[in-house]
């Protein structure tokens, strides 16, 4: 034990010499603002959660362009629209870097995957399979019916609860695990081809689905700030809360259950063809088709899993929390889908575009809530200028997605819930609403993530009428994690529509 405290000492003792070293060179240039800091871990003891919070009261005092020190690493919080767009225009390429993170190290196989690799031919090979083979308009066009089918199973199991209830009653019901097992079952659809959840579903598939499930929602925790990341040289003698050994175990039981999706996809391509090439029909198809290996399709698969499911369930999560919270939006929005689509047949993709107002609400629901309220963290490759600041090279950039979607300079009455804000403006709020990034690091799934919050939404307001439990508002407390969950899941008391849709329903 003395021996560790000495190794501490010591290493503390040079990182201090080499943060004076860094504090003359960094006189010379005309960094951002910054609060005071402390030797050695810098301004790591200001960072407090939630992390977004603590940054905007911070770029409240310094200004939109913010530099920070986590330990031995430079960071740079940009929370104004001006400066982020400066980030995703002209400084696009020199951001496109990824930070070395312990968590991506660990948990997204060496950090090789579409999310966490460094900008160059590997991550552009990932993007162009993604844009063009899987995520492409023609690719989501061609999924359509997956998601067609796992709406209706969605409202068909809300239908059977309200029908329990009996006598046109409204029966409560629990929404987070609904639209897990909705969006759960999209995505792996995609990927795998197989159903995970439902009636029909075998036993040792839900087991599988459970256990994934499980592992994600861990990979969600551990993927916030570790201190490891920022005083490296502490991580050979202290293991913060254990955090690195979770990693590995997490790694390990994720490897095990993505191994065997591809292993039972690889044997149903023997099987179809008796060996032979047959046709992608999946994404584990199409890159065994293209000769990937398995750590990188395991890797692409978990990448479009975390960033596919948990973002579309706390959107609608939200929305409807919101929704319940203001009625009147509720039924404005009934009253849209009642005019377009009617009660005689289910909502389908083709009628979304027809519905500016429910595209509205969406917008102001990410607003509100951004399901990455911090973005993807990028780096700089090189010395470049982000609003007039020099930003050195291999700093760490946080644009603050969520400061900018609230910021009272940008938006009027900047936390109130209203839909209607954004009648007339077309693509007019490019920069002030980011939720998915910008720039050729942005989200490759944001055509996804639109349209099964789109449809998804749009049957529940054309299904169903909906109450909040009690006489109080629904709770609107933010969780914990990176996609910003509701503290509590929500729970609605809800109601089948009308006879009409009633008919509708029973035929499913």
């Amino acid at each position: 034990m003395e021996g560790a405290w000495a190794f501490i000492l010591s290493a503390s003792s040079f990182l201090f010499l080499l943060f004076l070293l860094k504090l003359q060179r960094s006189n010379k240039r005309n960094l951002p603002p910054s609060p005071p800091s402390l030797p050695i871990i810098g301004h790591l003891l200001l960072i407090k959660e939630p992390v977004h919070r603590t940054l905007q009261s911070l770029s409240d005092r310094y200004g939109p362009v913010l530099s920070l020190s986590f330990g031995s690493r430079p960071v740079v919080v940009i929370s104004s629209p001006s400066t982020a767009e400066e980030c995703f225009t002209r400084n696009d390429i020199v951001l496109a870097n990824r930070p070395r993170m312990l968590f991506f190290e660990i948990m997204f196989y060496g950090g090789t995957t579409i999310g966490a690799a460094p900008y160059g031919p590997h991550w552009r090979n990932l993007r162009r399979l993604t844009s063009l083979k899987i995520l492409s308009p023609h690719c989501l066009a061609g999924s359509l019916a997956i998601r067609l089918e796992e709406v209706r199973l969605l409202v068909k199991s809300l239908y059977e609860v309200a029908a329990v209830a009996g006598g046109g009653g409204f029966a409560r019901v629990e929404m987070r695990s609904r639209l897990q097992e909705l969006s759960f079952n999209i995505i792996m659809r995609m990927i795998s081809g197989k159903h995970y959840f439902g009636a029909a579903v075998e036993a040792g598939d839900t087991e599988v689905a459970r256990q994934f499930v499980e592992v994600t929602k861990e990979m969600f925790e551990l993927t916030g700030m570790d201190p490891g990341d920022f005083l490296p040289v502490l991580r050979k003698v202290v293991d913060f809360k254990g955090r690195e050994r979770r990693m590995v175990d997490v790694a390990k039981r994720s490897d095990v259950i993505l191994q065997g999706m591809i292993d039972e996809v690889r044997s149903r391509r023997k099987r179809s063809n008796g060996g032979q090439e047959v046709e992608s029909k999946t994404m584990i198809d199409s890159m065994l088709s293209e000769g990937y290996s398995d750590d990188i399709i395991k890797g692409h698969i978990l990448s479009i899993f975390a960033a596919g499911t948990d973002t579309s369930v706390v959107t609608i999560e939200w929305a409807m929390s919101l929704l319940l919270n203001h009625p009147d939006v509720m039924k404005k929005a009934q009253a849209e889908v009642d005019n377009i689509v009617g009660r005689d047949r289910l909502v389908d993709e083709a009628d979304i575009h027809k519905l500016p107002y429910l595209q509205n609400i969406i917008n102001e629901v990410l607003r509100l809530f951004p399901p990455a309220p911090l973005l993807v963290p990028h780096e700089s490759a090189e010395d470049c200028m982000v609003g007039g600041f020099d930003v050195p090279r291999g700093t760490m950039i946080l644009v603050n997605a969520w400061a900018i979607q609230r910021d009272p300079k940008v938006w009027d009455h900047p936390t109130s819930f209203k839909p209607e804000r954004y009648e007339g403006l077309e693509g007019d709020h490019a920069y002030r609403l980011l939720p998915f990034g910008m720039g050729r690091r942005s989200c490759p799934g944001a055509g996804l993530a639109n349209r099964v919050v789109s449809l998804a939404l749009a049957a529940l307001i054309q299904c169903f009428e909906w109450e909040r439990v009690g006489e109080e508002l629904v709770d609107l407390s933010e969780g914990t994690g990176i996609t910003m969950p509701k503290r509590e899941p929500l729970e609605a008391m809800c109601k089948v529509h009308d006879c009409k849709i009633a008919n509708v329903l029973a035929q499913l």
